[in-house]
């Protein structure tokens, strides 16, 4: 599969950030602002994924979000994937956020 990949540095601060990861991940970590849409479920919400704008997807490694991409490109959306994911998102000290009131991390 052939999508187009970034890594984290380079994920614009305004960016349209798309999490695909399931649930539990989400709530251990995430990027602040990040939209958060599993995977099985875009197919029935890609109505929330912005048509004007670059799409940054994101899962844990990369593998899901390269699926998403490739999926959302093919639909004419403009989406990229970004690299190594959430594993790089943290090795970047990218800014981190949780929903369960501890410290985030990637689960």
């Amino acid at each position: 599969m052939n999508v187009p990949e970034t890594p984290v540095h380079a994920v614009p601060d305004d960016a349209f950030l798309l999490d695909v990861r399931e649930p539990e991940e989400w709530v251990a970590g995430h990027a602040p602002g990040a939209v958060h849409i599993p995977l099985f479920d875009l197919p029935a919400r890609v109505a929330e994924v912005p048509e004007d704008v670059t799409v940054y997807v994101v899962c844990r490694v990369g593998g899901r979000s390269a699926q998403a991409t490739a999926w959302l490109n093919q639909l004419g959306r403009k989406a990229v994937n970004v690299a190594g994911g959430m594993m790089a998102w943290a090795a970047a000290d990218r800014p981190m956020a949780a929903e369960n009131g501890q410290p985030p991390y990637v689960a």
